[in-house]
């Protein structure tokens, strides 16, 4: 799909390709077709200058957008291999990210420049190999250059050089994505041209968009589908009130929001049209109903991970229709395969799945770390492994029991241990009402699940805002814990059979 889109850029270079909105809700076209063609050659081109081909591995600190889209399609072109970084992270993360990847040149923006002064040197401190980059050291400047930052990378002068590397053309690594891990031990993923390659090929036939029509969304794996099937595509505001406007002025055919910005986005009284998906943190029922209320045609949910984009999906008639224990997450999509482990965790296997991690032996089974079961051909998640809460000597898997608490009036809902101080934990549900919600309507709407919990009736409920962390925003289970163990703290740890308690009683 990259080799088509790089081909297929240059057929009708006017037509807008990147769109972003003004304050006020104007669209303006920040990148037509050609400009991202022209800026893809200047990269490689200035890359391929400084010894970048088949086998390098370049860190990439740039903000999604044209410029982002550009190198990835340069570095597909050169057969080299893009290690995604996030500046945001802290130095000693980054620093010990850069030693793993040991990539061969850093590009970054300005911004990213901004908010990590200290790249430059890093690179040095982590003893990169960098050949034939002593005069302009590891980081190279993309875009607009602001004082302080490292040299730029010369698009100017190689966008004089009208004929680019002739393009690699083997499988091989693509891209490595820094997950989860300790600052000591980094983890990463490895994806290879193919999976790369599959995982569009599967969200092209999921969202099909529409050529001519604009596609919302920021990700690369929105921009490159869309892109390749002639669909414009507009970067999503920042603001949820010019969001709002946004979405009014595109009238777009397919949306993808994270549910923290469709949330935000509902509260500001946007409007949908069309399709809407929703990824990268858990989507309830509730949430995604609110968006078909809100005027869109669909609403889906889609089950993903950095390792396997995308696995499953599910509409809201379908998830809302769901009575039983867990999330139902939909059908793996075509391709994907599913089993559970011996132990319950999920496992995911298919043409889309990562190669590898890095530093370690391919495995074609992905461990997802979420206990599931498959019913009806469909995946449903009982909770993250590392998320089990021990009490009176039961293992409890909140997120079997989290999506019956996402009734009208709740925005968010959690349960989380909380340490009793005898080797024990206590239960509480974190739940966070929706803006505007009457507390004793939500008290009221949450007696009938927190009924049907059984020995998984939590100790206590507390009516707070759930904190998020992460720059998907995703729910923050430890500071959600620790924000229930500072209310919790005065009130004397109950005696009672656990499940025979009244939670009404322990928060308010």
């Amino acid at each position: 799909m990259l080799d088509a889109l790089a081909r297929d850029l240059r057929r009708e270079p006017h037509r807008p390709a990147v769109l972003t909105t003004t304050r006020t809700g104007a669209v303006r076209v920040r990148a037509t077709r050609g400009d991202l063609a022209d800026l893809a050659d200047a990269c490689a081109v200035a890359l391929h200058a400084r010894g970048i081909g088949r086998g390098s591995t370049v860190g990439v600190a740039v903000r999604p957008g044209p410029r982002a889209l550009a190198v990835l399609l340069a570095l597909h072109r050169l057969g080299a291999r893009a290690a995604v970084l996030d500046p945001g992270a802290g130095p000693e993360v980054l620093r010990s990210r850069l030693a793993l990847a040991r990539p061969d040149l850093v590009l970054a923006d300005a911004t990213a420049q901004a908010v990590a002064g200290w790249a430059r040197p890093l690179a040095r401190r982590a003893r990169l190999a960098l050949p034939d980059l002593a005069e302009l050291g590891p980081v190279a400047t993309l875009g607009p250059r602001l004082p302080g930052c490292a040299p730029a990378l010369g698009l100017t002068a190689a966008a004089g050089r009208v004929t680019p590397p002739r393009p690699v053309d083997e499988d091989g690594d693509a891209v490595i994505v820094f997950t989860s891990g300790t600052t000591s031990r980094p983890r990463a993923v490895v994806h290879t041209r193919s999976s790369l390659a599959a995982g569009m090929a599967t969200v092209t036939e999921l969202v099909r968009p529409t050529p001519g029509r604009p596609v919302l969304g920021g990700t690369f794996f929105v921009l490159v589908p869309s892109l390749a099937s002639g669909a414009p595509v507009a970067l999503p505001a920042r603001s949820p009130r010019v969001l709002t406007r946004q979405l009014r002025r595109l009238t777009p055919d397919a949306t993808y929001l994270t549910p923290p910005q469709l949330r935000a986005a509902l509260a500001a009284g946007a409007r949908f049209t069309g399709r809407v998906w929703t990824g990268s943190a858990p989507a309830s029922a509730v949430l995604l109903g609110r968006v078909k209320e809100s005027g869109a045609d669909e609403a889906w949910g889609v089950y993903a991970l950095t390792e396997l984009f995308p696995a499953a999906a599910v509409e809201q008639s379908e998830k809302a229709a769901f009575t039983g224990d867990g999330d139902l997450v939909g059908a793996p999509l075509p391709g994907v395969r599913a089993r559970p482990g011996p132990d319950g965790e999920l496992l995911l296997s298919g043409a889309a799945a990562r190669h590898r991690y890095l530093g370690e032996e391919p495995d074609p089974w992905v461990a997802t770390g979420d206990r599931a079961r498959l019913e009806q051909g469909r995946i449903v998640l009982a909770g993250r492994c590392k998320d089990m809460v021990l009490r009176a000597a039961e293992n409890i898997y909140p997120g079997l029991y989290e999506p019956a608490l996402h009734v009208p009036g709740v925005e968010l809902a959690l349960l989380v241990g909380v340490p009793a101080g005898d080797g024990d934990e206590r239960l509480v549900a974190v739940v966070e009402p929706a803006p505007g919600a009457d507390p004793a309507r939500v008290r009221a709407a949450l007696a009938r699940p927190l009924a049907r919990m059984g020995t998984a009736r939590p100790d206590a409920v507390l009516l707070a805002q759930v904190p998020l962390a992460g720059r998907s925003r995703k729910p923050d289970r430890a500071a959600a814990a620790r924000l229930a163990a500072t209310r919790l703290s005065a009130i004397p740890h109950p005696r009672r059979p656990h499940g025979a308690d009244d939670p009404e009683a322990g928060l308010r």
